[in-house]
This record gives structure tokens, sequence and C-alpha cells, in this order.
């Protein structure tokens, strides 16, 4: 394995391109790979063995890239299926789960929020987490429609804003101080949930813990790039539009059947 070799990234969608983001400022002299499973999203709907199918897909597309660490940059398939896939293929995996540790250790009303998908607040990953905080009141609340309404290009519009609303006002009525993101894709609405939340609660979501984590493995491997000329490629298997839009065109995105 080459140092120069990319990083890969796959998502049910575009959501993961939050995480892209923070990668890519941390490490600028990486090259990328980003898969965007967009045509089967959400998986947060799936059950545990088609979220499982559906990653060790995107992980042999990215292994045939020649990726040298695959970063799995959506919540529920982190939470369903990075054990299987950590046992099934050699390469190194970085996973993204909510951040419930920092809302937790911080939280002065002991009450926190977590927004994020079925698959995700339902698998044993995040109810084994859960676990670690019994002192903390978890207020959990699925964000049915949230992706859907993002990979439509829907991200801005009246339907968001009810859904946001509706998600959003039973948390503050229950004393939260801290709302973890539990998805990828949500960080996109942040300016849109700063606008429903009170002031003084904090938004967290995994990026930048991912980011490090990322150059961490990196630096104990050896496997840091010092390319000057970087390739961030994405890739989509539904409606590029979409993904062009959240890059703001600045990065080839290929259309491709996988």
């Amino acid at each position: 394995m080459t140092n120069s070799a990319p990083i890969g990234l796959f998502d049910s969608g575009i959501g993961g391109t939050s995480i892209w983001k923070e990668i890519h400022t941390l490490l600028p002299n990486e090259n990328t790979i980003y898969l965007a499973d967009s045509k089967n999203a959400p998986y947060g709907q799936k059950s545990k063995e088609e979220i499982i199918s559906l990653s060790k897909k995107n992980t042999e597309f990215l292994l045939n890239q020649n990726a040298k660490l695959i970063v799995v940059a959506c919540n529920t398939a982190t939470t369903n299926a990075i054990k299987e896939l950590r046992a099934s293929y050699d390469v190194p995996f970085i996973g993204i789960e909510p951040a419930i540790k920092p809302a937790a250790n911080n939280s002065e009303t002991h009450t926190i929020g977590i927004l994020a998908t079925k698959g995700t607040l339902s698998s044993e990953l995040f109810n084994q987490n859960v676990l670690n905080y019994p002192n903390t009141k978890i207020v959990e609340q699925v964000g049915y429609g949230l992706v859907q309404l993002i990979e439509e290009g829907k991200m801005i519009s009246n339907e968001m804003t009810v859904l946001l609303k509706k998600y959003l006002e039973p948390m503050v009525d229950a004393n939260i101080d801290y709302l973890v993101l539990g998805c990828s894709h949500y960080p996109y609405l942040i300016p849109q949930i700063k606008k429903i939340l009170p002031k003084h609660i904090r938004i967290i979501d995994s990026g930048e813990a991912v980011a490090r984590q990322t150059k961490n493995i990196l630096s104990e491997k050896n496997l840091l790039s010092e390319e000057k000329n970087c390739n961030q490629i994405f890739y989509t298997n539904f409606n590029p539009t979409v993904l062009k839009s959240i890059l703001k065109n600045k990065y080839p995105v290929i259309e491709k059947d996988f």
C-alpha cells in the first residue's frame, strides 16, 4: 500500500460529504474517493442484514480503487455493520457514531437530545453506548423523512421546516442543553436547526472527531500522504445533481451503477 493511495469514504447518499469536508480540511494532501449509494438511501429504514450487505458492496468498490483506509461516513452503517467489515477485510476502518460522550459529560441539565435514523437508534452498538451514561436522560428522536428530503434537493423547504420543528420542539420542552446529530446528513441542517433551538443549546456532530481519528490512524501506519496535486473523486449511483450542488461543482462527480 502506497502513501499516495486514496482514502475511501462511503455513505447511503450525500450526507457523508459533511465528513469528507472535515477530512479534506485537516488532510489536504490526501487523495480521496467518495461513494454515494443514493440509489439505496436511506439506510436507516433497512434491516441489519441489508445494511451489512450494502456496506460490503461499497467497501469492495473502494478496495478495487486501491483505498488505503475506509471511512464509514454513515452512522447507520457504522452501528450495524462495522464489526462485520473489520472481520471481513484487511484494511483500517473508521466509523462514525453519535457523539454521546461529550454531550453527556458536559450537560448541565443532565438531559441531551439525539436526532438520528431508526437504524442507528435501534442498533446494538448504540444501545450499549447509552448504558455508559445512566445519570443522563437521553431523548431519542428518529429523523423520519429528513434524509429523503436532503437527497431530493429539498434541504431548504417548508416540508423540512415542519419536520424539524416536530422533532426538536419536544426536546426543547424536555430541557435538553445538547443536541447530538446522529446522521452524517444532518450537519447540513444546522443553520435551520439553530433557528428552532434556543441559543443555549449546543449542537454536536462527529465530523471533526472522525477527521482527527483518520489522521491518527494514517500516522500510526505511516500512510500519510504528502501529495501536492491531489484528486478528489466522487461517485454516485443516482441523481448526481444534488451531489454536485453540495460540492458547489468544484469536483468531478461520476455517475456509475454499482
